[in-house]
């Protein structure tokens, strides 16, 4: 249990002793800055300790925002701080130095936690000071203001205020208007019964297994039964979020899952129209590997931008500065937000598409939405770096670095044209039209020999820091070389099942880079060296596939068997690996709130 300290007795009818308990804190009192000291260090290591001033007025959920929340060290609010394990030594020696330099109680002016809270940051420990809004937190310093502070508090329902702020603040038009008026209800529901947010995530991802399972059937009434339970998956997909906001339920597994999910929700559907449709004697396979290829690239685009700016300098460009005037005109907000097609449009579109008409037209829908919402982004991105005057970090090199995948031939390579200066991006478009060129109208040999000039200038794109204003585009221009060279080969292959077996791939493939990026992400970097190794990298993976499909041709099954096989090989290692890494992970609590698509 965490404990909290009041730094004197509270004040007559007052409910704080009764509110801190209800949020989980073993209350103890004290008389002043030592006591709370003795008090504070007799608490065991690593556990949670509040600090409040007996005075203090104000709403359940400010002291609930302020005490409870699991992302931050310290946080706090005017008369009430808390300190995680991380951030106990400071608050013990801010706490000494206090009781040193007074020697006495604090006066009944002070207000004991929000010097401290001073004092953590002048010590290099951040303090959250979260958005109250229309909440009141406050330490009336008199009756008159007592009785005001109280009036202020009568005058706002916390209550509802805690539901609307569990709503992602920017999110899409079809989550915001059609999905969220209710789901936020529905988290409440869940909090009240004590279900947690990776339980909701865990329905979401098997709602949406069995919507793909129902897709697969290949019947009118099993593509409706998908629509409709791809629409209650996304409605527990938003519940999740919203759950951990209005519970303060935040946790790295949570994000975890939260952030994987939605992707494996996604292609199983996909597998599962393009399951349906074999079934009708339609093959849409590589519509549905197509379809993933691009939503993938497209995501790739926007991490690597953001990673790219992140912690940026001098970072102006008129082209932001005209879309932050565009976001003052409300309607361009939602125009702009919803020719993206993120998730929420998107799976709309999706469910509405597989009840009424046939998988390839979702495909297809899918395929020409995408595209347009991949060229409006990476487009306004490409000007913005044109435009803008930034100096990008040594960070952002080492995520770019990181996001592009290199694998042993390419870092070998990049260790020896570390001299070159050649630009960056020019080079991995010029590797990934190679190999790619090749896969579509070369014979079998010079798709080997494409593949190993790809590795060699994907080395050469990587040998110096990546810190030029397009280097962004490095990451994504080698995932869709990669992925498009799986898809092309898979076409072209006379090998029966090669299409779903490449798919299988792509998305063990697929779901390493977005490892990566949610690594990031929570600050604890990219996977290990040796995972990069083993699988390969990008080049070594597209290479290997180029050289299979070279020895397999016109073996029957062969090529399809082998295609598999790397699938299964390069899941296992990786999922291992990663849900290793993220069950015994050390990165901070954090609840994915990603971009919108």
């Amino acid at each position: 249990m965490s404990t909290a300290i009041l730094t004197g007795p509270p004040a007559p009818g007052s409910s704080l002793d009764g509110d801190l308990r209800s949020l989980g804190f073993d209350v103890r009192i004290a008389s002043g800055a030592e006591e709370a000291g003795a008090l504070l260090t007799a608490v065991p290591a690593g556990e949670r300790v509040a600090l409040v001033d007996p005075r203090f007025v104000g709403h359940l959920h400010a002291l609930r925002l302020a005490l409870t929340d699991p992302r931050f060290p310290a946080a706090g609010v005017p008369g009430a701080l808390t300190a995680q394990g991380e951030a106990r030594p400071a608050l013990a020696r801010a706490l000494s130095e206090v009781s040193v330099t007074s020697g006495a109680p604090a006066a009944p002016a002070d207000d004991l936690p929000g010097s401290l809270a001073d004092a953590l940051d002048a010590d290099g420990v951040a303090v959250h000071r979260p958005q109250l809004g229309t909440l009141v937190a406050t330490v009336p310093t008199d009756a008159e203001a007592r009785h005001a502070a109280r009036a202020a508090v009568e005058a706002v329902d916390d209550e509802a205020v805690r539901l609307r702020s569990a709503v992602k603040a920017h999110d899409g038009f079809f989550t915001t208007f059609f999905i969220s008026p209710y789901s936020r209800h529905i988290a409440r529901w869940c909090a009240r019964r004590g279900l947690t947010p990776n339980q909701v995530t865990t329905a979401s991802l098997l709602t949406a297994l069995i919507a793909a399972g129902c897709a697969a059937t290949g019947e009118r009434g099993g593509y409706v039964a998908a629509g409709v339970l791809l629409l209650v998956s996304f409605v527990l997909d938003c519940t999740d979020g919203q759950l951990a906001r209005y519970a303060l339920k935040y946790s790295t597994m949570g994000a975890w899952l939260d952030a994987t999910f939605d992707r494996a929700k996604e292609y199983a559907f996909y597998a599962g129209l393009a399951l349906g449709a074999a079934r009708d004697g339609d093959d849409v396979w590589a519509l549905a590997l197509g379809s993933m290829v691009l939503m993938t690239c497209r995501h790739v685009v926007d991490f690597s931008f953001n990673e790219a700016n992140h912690d940026a300098t001098a970072n102006t460009s008129p082209t932001a500065a005209l879309s932050d005037r565009l976001d003052g005109l409300g309607w361009t907000v939602w125009a702009r937000r919803m020719i993206i097609l993120p998730i929420g449009e998107r799976w709309a579109m999706i469910a509405v598409l597989t009840a009424v008409t046939t998988p390839r037209i979702v495909f297809w829908a899918l395929i020409v939405g995408c595209a347009f919402g991949a060229c409006y982004t990476t487009a306004g991105r490409v000007l913005r770096s044109l435009t803008r005057k930034a100096r990008r970090t040594d960070r952002a090199a080492r995520a770019l670095a990181d996001l592009a995948d290199s694998g042993p031939l390419a870092q070998a390579v990049a260790k020896a044209a570390r001299r070159l200066a050649l630009p960056a991006p020019v080079v991995a478009f010029l590797g990934a039209a190679l190999v790619v060129g090749c896969a579509l109208g070369a014979g079998p040999g010079v798709t080997v020999a494409a593949a190993a000039g790809y590795a060699v200038l994907a080395g050469v794109a990587v040998a110096r820091p990546l810190k030029g204003a397009l280097d962004w585009l490095v990451p994504p221009l080698f995932r869709a070389a990669e992925y498009t060279t799986v898809l092309v080969l898979a076409v072209r292959s006379d090998s029966p099942g090669a299409l779903p077996a490449a798919f299988g791939l792509v998305a063990a493939v697929a779901y390493h880079h977005y490892d990566t990026v949610y690594r990031i992400r929570g600050g604890t970097g990219a996977p290990p060296a040796w995972l990069v190794r083993v699988t390969g990298g990008h080049e070594g993976r597209t290479l290997l596939v180029t050289v299979l499909a070279a020895l397999l041709a016109g073996r029957g099954d062969d090529f399809t068997l082998a295609l598999a096989a790397l699938a299964v090989a390069v899941a296992l290692v990786v999922l291992v690996e990663s849900i290793r890494f993220w069950v015994s992970a050390g990165a901070p609590a954090v609840h994915d709130e990603g971009e919108t698509a």
